[in-house]
């Protein structure tokens, strides 16, 4: 459980309790419904994480997009609905070489668009001889992203490094040393979805 979570959750169980003695039970309800779901949304389960020369989904999700760049790598975008787990984890081990925040819009996440014009933070990774950037991207719901790491931080594949809050999207790029294991419409879970392999 990220501990965001249960304070949104105490909160609004709070809030519940005040409103059911000043006005009736129902209407403590829907923020005693909210709290709940805030206690689903901001779970955080613990992931098998594969071995071997891999990249890893940083994020659960759908696959939107699977396409080739002019630079011969190849992006792979990610979106999270509101019902899947949003805790994202590094795609591969090593040392991060870039964190870059930018401010942007709020567009529907699913929108092409949404990969360069939306509110985002870039994470740059660098091991193995590899080098994978992803971009945490809000949406139209999630207006807070959230990152744990700095640059000259090591990390491992599968570690925990962050969190979009309520609906987002995750960009992935892979340079022509991988060869892309999924499909547009795959479903897939952060830290144990396989997204590359090494040629």
């Amino acid at each position: 459980m990220v501990i965001d979570g249960i304070y949104y959750a105490v909160a609004l169980t709070v809030g519940g309790g005040v409103a059911s003695y000043l006005a009736g039970p129902w209407y403590g309800l829907p923020m005693y419904l909210m709290a709940a779901f805030c206690l689903y949304f901001f779970r955080d389960p613990e992931r098998a994480i594969p071995a071997g020369d891999v990249v890893v989904s940083p994020a659960d999700g759908k696959v939107l997009a699977v396409r080739a760049e002019s630079d011969d790598r190849t992006r792979v975008s990610v979106f999270m609905n509101v019902f899947d787990v949003h805790v994202n984890r590094a795609p591969i081990g090593g040392v991060i070489t870039e964190v870059s925040y930018k401010k942007g819009q709020f567009l529907v996440a699913s929108r092409e668009r949404a990969s360069t014009e939306n509110e985002q933070n870039l994470v740059v990774v660098e091991g193995g001889g590899s080098r994978v950037a992803f971009k945490q991207i809000a949406g139209l719901i999630a207006r807070r992203i959230v990152c744990y790491k700095k640059a000259g931080d090591a990390v491992e594949r599968g570690e925990r490094v962050g969190l979009i809050k309520f609906g987002s999207r995750v960009d992935v790029w892979l340079g022509p040393e991988w060869s892309v294991a999924v499909r547009e419409g795959n479903r897939v879970k952060a830290g144990s979805s396989v997204l590359g392999r090494k040629r």
